[in-house]
């Protein structure tokens, strides 16, 4: 080599080694993240290490989950409340440091978050206070408020009901009971078909020994009259008030897990609809629990805190044993740590040749939900059929229509065609007559090559005037936020920050 007369390049063993070692990060993200879950009753929270590889396909911008290990999780805090019922802040960040610190982490170790707020964590002022608490971190967490709709999916999935269903191919109804509501999700498949909860939990009633009933919400009041029991903040409650109690909610669970129409307590007691009256006959392999009364149903916990989740737990386990519940009973794995345990994140590149982008001045977009459509595209598109598949993914994931954006993904299949596309633009914008009044981009995250087609259409004749963004080329999901940043002039390219919600 040396008697030629051209340069060359003598390759080392650390050359070798730094050569592999940039490949491996060009295809491998690995993350530290944290999920943070803020609840009426309880409060935990944990870290997790998240192996994240590019798709083998050529020039693939998509990354996937291949590996997650949990590396430390909290105590579980009753959560905290001041005497005017608002969150108590001060407390829930001491817990919060001091779990960082005993899991020997600093802020900047982490990469990624979630923080998942549900139940008394959504009214305004708390959910104001607690999303101060991670300003700093607002670009790498996402902070998720859950409602009820939502709260039933995320325990499906966190519970590893989901998972269960998907890899045996069975259909499951995981049942999660925690403080406040006990909720449910018929998934089939692996696929979450239907939600639904109602007010009964096992802290709606919280005694303290020398004090009496300290806390007492409405639904309680109702159970207990129902049955003859006159409850007071500050009362006591006996042996048997406690029983009968738990046993009239246990009724009303098991009334819900037998798909029987609600008597009129339990309608009263609904926060959501009832499972719809489609999917009451889907017949059912098995039911799972999830929820911190799921601990003691399973025996994963014996302690009492002053509350009804144990004496609720021993009625549910008579219901079963008595054949009640008609439904064999499997256990999913997770019990009141059935939520996320935080979130991946990478970002893509998409090319502006395709897209449609009316307005760049209103970007950048930060946090959008995603709301993922599974449209009938088969044969003739029906705009109604679109419509109503967008306004029932938007109540799935809880979200107002109009309150904000939102970015709807779905895929694309079949041929470009005018009248197809048409029908699918005319139906997602009769789906969101608020967001365009309100003058909300219309954000379109759409797995196929129609985006400035698609962005055309909308633009120039089904709602004129509109803005639209239509990016095509991404793969998105539910449980997905998204960041849309500035587009890159010249080049036209739209950069795009995918935030995905984790779960055991």
């Amino acid at each position: 080599m040396h008697d030629l007369e051209f340069e060359h390049l003598h390759v080392t063993d650390d050359d070798t080694r730094e050569i592999n070692e940039a490949a491996w990060f060009a295809d491998n993200v690995e993350l530290t993240t944290v999920g943070i879950d803020i609840g009426s009753s309880t409060s935990h929270l944990m870290f997790a290490r998240v192996h994240l590889q590019r798709l083998s396909s050529a020039l693939s911008s998509r990354f996937v989950v291949i590996d997650r290990r949990l590396l430390w999780q909290s105590p579980i805090l009753l959560t905290p409340y001041l005497p005017d019922y608002t969150i108590d802040t001060g407390k829930l960040a001491e817990f919060i440091s001091g779990a960082y610190a005993d899991a020997g982490l600093a802020r900047g170790d982490v990469d990624s978050g979630a923080v998942i707020l549900t139940g008394e964590a959504l009214k305004r002022k708390n959910a104001r206070a607690i999303a101060d608490l991670f300003s700093e971190e607002a670009g790498k967490f996402v902070c998720a408020s859950a409602g009820h709709h939502m709260e039933c999916q995320m325990a499906a999935h966190g519970s590893g009901a989901v998972a269960l269903s998907r890899s045996r191919g069975v259909t499951v109804l995981n049942v999660d009971i925690g403080g406040g509501t006990t909720k449910f999700a018929l998934v089939q498949r692996g696929q979450v078909l239907a939600t639904a909860a109602i007010a009964v939990g096992g802290r709606l009633v919280v005694e303290e020994a020398g004090q009496g009933i300290v806390r007492l919400e409405p639904p309680a009041v109702d159970i207990a009259r129902s049955i003859g029991i006159d409850l007071k903040p500050g009362g006591t409650l006996s042996h048997r008030d406690r029983h009968d109690l738990a046993d009239r909610m246990t009724d009303l669970i098991v009334a819900m897990i037998e798909r029987r129409p609600p008597d009129a307590l339990a309608a009263s007691l609904l926060v959501t609809d009832p499972v719809p009256e489609a999917m009451r006959d889907i017949p059912i392999d098995a039911v799972t629990f999830s929820g911190g009364v799921a601990e003691y149903l399973y025996g994963r916990e014996q302690a009492r805190y002053g509350d009804l989740g144990s004496d609720l737990a021993h009625s549910l386990r008579h219901a079963i044993a008595d054949k009640r519940v008609s439904l064999p009973v499997w256990d999913a794995g997770q019990g009141i740590r059935a939520t996320v345990i935080g979130a991946a994140q990478f970002s893509v590149q998409v090319s502006g040749n395709t897209i449609a982008v009316t307005d760049p001045a209103k970007l950048p977009l930060q946090n959008l939900p995603v709301i993922a459509c599974a449209f009938d595209l088969a044969g003739a598109i029906d705009a109604d059929a679109v419509a109503a598949t967008v306004r029932r993914a938007l109540e799935q994931c809880d979200i107002e229509e109009g309150a904000g954006a939102v970015a709807l993904a779905f895929p694309w299949h079949g041929d470009p065609l005018h009248r197809r596309m048409h029908a699918v633009a005319e139906g997602i914008c009769a789906a969101l007559p608020r967001s365009r009044a309100a003058g909300l981009p219309l954000v379109l995250l759409i797995d196929g090559d129609i985006g400035m087609s698609l962005g055309r259409v909308i633009r120039h004749e089904v709602a004129p005037g509109v803005d639209v963004i239509a990016i095509d080329g991404v793969q998105l999901k539910q449980f997905d936020y998204v960041d849309i940043g500035r587009m890159i002039e010249v080049t036209n390219v739209v950069p795009i920050i995918i935030k995905s919600l984790l779960f055991k």
